[in-house]
């Protein structure tokens, strides 16, 4: 029952993408899923206490000694992504799940419903990726990004201190996205006045990343995707659909 709750929910999220939704409730814990986890409790360089969950890898296969921190979109919480959890901890992967502000059980944050993101949201990300980083020293540690979540990834990459980036249909320009809900569907989404400095993050994204891109994906188009790309960066297309599977090999040069 569990898993059909996690795929009703996942359904939801992409019917009512590209403006904040969080949900403070968990409609699950990785345990009801079998999977060995820890919960951490953060705090942000702005002390805002945060809530996550480290997932480690299947005992099943060899561990890959990978930490993938995942930033998701803009709707839901963490629980929402325990099947993409248990999906990369199948590849021998450890996923460092975490709850932004405003999220899940994570620290109170006004959140405007219009908005499409905040910059605040990679203060977070960057926090766990660097309490992942202390956890487990010896582990290539990166982001794996999933919609407004690549948002978040390309900043706290464009920063350094990743191993890899592997981005799920990447924003290449959040102006872009506004402007095609509002035409396509007359909504209306905001942008913060940091959105205007986005363009500036690919090109100092020096690690390894991947994109991973769906060819009926009118949001977020593979030509817009990989326009801001530098020229190493590996674009692998998908048919349409939202759930990714794990690449063997995708973080590496």
């Amino acid at each position: 029952m569990t898993r059909y709750t996690l795929l009703a929910f996942l359904l939801l999220q992409t019917a009512t993408a590209w403006a904040l939704k969080p949900s403070r409730v968990w409609v699950a814990t990785p345990d009801s899923l079998g999977l060995r986890y820890e919960t951490v409790a953060l705090t942000t360089p702005d002390n805002v206490p945060l809530t996550g969950w480290v997932v480690e890898p299947d005992a099943r296969v060899p561990d890959q000694h990978t930490t993938m921190v995942l930033a998701y979109g803009d709707a839901g919480n963490m629980s929402m992504w325990l099947d993409n959890a248990r999906a990369l901890t199948k590849g021998g992967y450890r996923v460092y799940l975490f709850d932004y502000r405003g999220f899940g059980h994570s620290a109170d944050f006004a959140i405007d419903g219009q908005r499409l993101y905040y910059p605040e949201f990679a203060v977070d990300l960057r926090t766990a990726l660097a309490d992942a980083r202390r956890r487990f020293p010896r582990n290539r540690t990166g982001i794996i990004g999933f919609s407004m979540g690549t948002i978040m990834g390309a900043e706290v990459a464009a920063g350094g201190r990743c191993d890899f980036f592997v981005a799920e249909g990447y924003v290449g320009s959040p102006q872009s996205i506004a402007a095609f809900q509002l035409q396509s569907r007359h909504k209306v989404v905001t942008l913060p006045p940091e959105a205007a400095a986005y363009s500036q993050n690919a090109p100092r994204i020096k690690c390894p990343w991947l994109l991973i891109g769906g060819t009926a994906d009118l949001n977020t188009p593979l030509a817009d995707s990989a326009a801001p790309a530098p020229g190493g960066a590996h674009l692998r297309g998908r048919p349409p659909g939202r759930h990714v599977h794990p690449v063997g090999g995708c973080v590496r040069r």
